[in-house]
């Protein structure tokens, strides 16, 4: 009986045994595929778990002057993160909460710790880390210095660790803010050069793989996986020197005159390299808590205006090339006024008969008028365009701007004439200087460029030679005896143009609002700077660009000329101007 009764329990004791045995053999088997047969698997899986790979940034290039001066470079700086998740872990992890009371971690105490570590409030720190509990990072204090970020990192609050990143530093500071940019917290280039080159500014990052224990420590560095590759170098064609000169003077310029803004620049007319561009207001790129969205413009690349009578050289121009015209041409303006029907154009008095220099000494909106009628309808037209205006001078930089210059299928007389002396067309600063850097430069026209030119660029003949020589004679008279003489420099031949234009508002030209010009190259006898000045809107006792731009331009030239060693071309004295393409003496009328 007994033997009966215990049957059915010892059946059922050996099923028990056969199935655990059974599922021992499926482990045992399990075990033994993943540890010889296919060990790769478990060895992945524990590096995921502790081998990590960390992005190693790259440095960005710096920005350089054409003589080596850094514009922008990049400093390393350390950022601290932290993983928030990690943090709130520590209410649920069994090592930490099988301490005593005492020696257990909050998030509660670690985020105390961490706020008088970092300086900062701890109920503000507590409630961003409450926001962020399911994130595995967020960013604590980013690009701060080495120091700073130690006693942080000394704090060691769970979850809390460091990384290398590069803050951008601007040495040149307002000097040359519109031209350099600047970059983002991100290392992004968000204005100027850094915003126009920004693939090539700022490299490859690299990648370096690690290994890392329970407690999130390195405690391997495994090899660097992938090399950083350091952004490119740009060597701009800026010179420091000129730039600074600039900058001082056309800052105590609008100061002085109460101007709205201004803008320079200086090209260098055998290479077509811009040696300046100054704007103001500037703002300093290393401080940028108060910027305002209008400091930002690089004006001199950007901001247009109807450049008047710094045009007239060119109109003069185009009428010598015309071969309707020559040096000793005479154009009557008498009575001091021409009308073409309800519009009328004038000049500051009756001239009477004047030749193509006095024109231009007296800048005679009548003379010029005159001179275009009389040739055909697109010639002036045609000259401007092949000097550059109406195009993008193309120099690469963001939102330059195109200009205007209007065609017609049939041009109105008062279109033609106004076309003449620099109405009805606008030009940005940097246009109007690549003109008169064209006359400089024997009318030959070479690309104007904002990096350094290691060779001779090839260029295009648009104004015959001789034409060019004669009109840059003829405008060192406007420098001596006409409304440019301020722009004068000892010992230096100057030739340029005064521009004094009413500005465009909302419903017309406002006649209490001017755009002050100065355009001029020098030594006059052989020309290696070509300048413009513009200052919008002053609001001093003066305003024509006589008494407001041509002394900045004096003073500006004459610094930058004995910065480059230029000789002096007039160490005795003026020098008497000789005009190549004299002919017998005839009167033009107007038609």
């Amino acid at each position: 009986m007994n033997e009966s009764h215990n049957h059915p329990t010892k059946w059922r004791l050996y099923l028990v045994y056969m199935i655990a045995l059974g599922l021992f053999s499926v482990a045992a088997g399990r075990l033994f595929y993943l540890t010889v047969l296919d060990k790769e698997f478990l060895q992945n899986q524990g590096e995921m778990r502790a081998v990590r790979t960390e992005s190693i940034p790259a440095t960005r290039g710096m920005i350089l002057d054409r003589n080596g001066e850094p514009l922008a470079v990049s400093t390393p700086t350390w950022t601290v993160i932290a993983n928030p998740r990690a943090l709130w872990a520590l209410e649920s992890s069994p090592s930490n909460l099988g301490k005593p009371l005492k020696e257990q971690k909050t998030p509660e105490k670690e985020i105390g710790r961490l706020a008088e570590a970092m300086g900062v409030g701890r109920t503000w720190l507590m409630e961003r880390f409450e926001a962020n509990r399911d994130k595995g990072f967020i960013y604590l204090k980013r690009q701060i210095p080495p120091h700073e970020a130690e006693s942080i990192i000394n704090a060691n609050v769970v979850g809390v660790s460091k990384i290398k990143e590069y803050k951008r530093f601007y040495p040149a500071g307002e000097v040359a803010a519109q031209v350099v940019g600047f970059t983002n917290i991100d290392d992004k280039g968000q204005e100027g050069i850094e915003l126009a080159y920004d693939n090539a500014l700022q490299g490859k990052p690299g990648e370096l793989s690690y290994m890392k224990d329970l407690k999130g420590n390195i405690i391997s560095v495994l090899g660097q996986e992938i090399p950083e590759q350091a952004g490119e170098n740009i060597e701009l064609s800026i010179d420091m020197r000129l730039q600074y000169l600039a900058y001082r003077e056309l800052k105590a310029a609008v100061t002085e005159q109460r101007a709205a803004s201004a803008s320079a620049v200086i090209l260098d007319v055998r290479t077509g390299e811009i040696l300046a561009m100054v704007n103001q207001p500037s703002y300093n790129p290393n401080d940028r808590s108060e910027l305002e969205y209008d400091q930002l413009r690089n004006r001199a690349v950007i901001d247009l205006f109807e450049p008047g009578s710094t045009m007239k050289p060119f109109s003069v121009t185009a009428a010598l090339r015309s071969g309707q015209y020559t040096t000793e041409s005479i154009i009557d303006t008498a009575p001091g006024y021409i009308r073409f029907g309800r519009y009328t154009i004038r000049d500051l008095g009756n001239y009477g008969k004047i030749n193509l220099q006095k024109l231009l000494i007296k800048s005679s909106n009548v003379a010029t008028s005159k001179i275009a009628l009389s040739l055909p309808q697109d010639t002036i037209w045609n000259m401007f365009y092949e000097l550059g205006i109406g195009t993008p001078v193309g120099i690469g930089f963001p939102g330059e701007a195109t200009g205007v210059l209007p065609m017609h299928p049939k041009w109105h007389p008062s279109e033609i004439a106004t076309l003449s002396y620099g109405y009805g067309l606008s030009v940005s600063t940097l246009q109007l200087a690549q003109a008169y850097m064209v006359l400089a430069n024997n009318g030959y026209k070479v690309p104007v460029t904002i990096f350094k030119q290691d060779l001779p660029p090839e260029g295009e003949q648009v104004v015959p030679a001789n034409i060019a020589r004669d009109v840059v004679a003829m405008l060192q008279q406007v420098v001596v005896q006409g409304s440019g003489k301020k722009a004068q420099i000892p010992g230096y031949n100057v030739a340029g143009k005064t521009g004094t234009v009413h500005k465009v508002g909302a419903s017309g030209y406002e006649y209490d609002q001017y755009i002050s010009l100065f355009a001029g190259v020098a030594p006059a006898t052989d020309p290696r700077l070509a300048m413009v000045v513009m200052v919008n809107d002053p609001k001093g006792q003066d305003y024509y660009g006589g008494e407001v731009s041509a002394p900045v331009f004096s003073r500006v030239m004459e610094g930058a000329l004995t910065t480059l060693n230029v000789p002096p071309d007039r160490p005795e004295g003026l020098r008497e101007v000789r005009l190549e393409t004299k002919t017998p003496y005839r009167v033009v009328q107007s038609n």
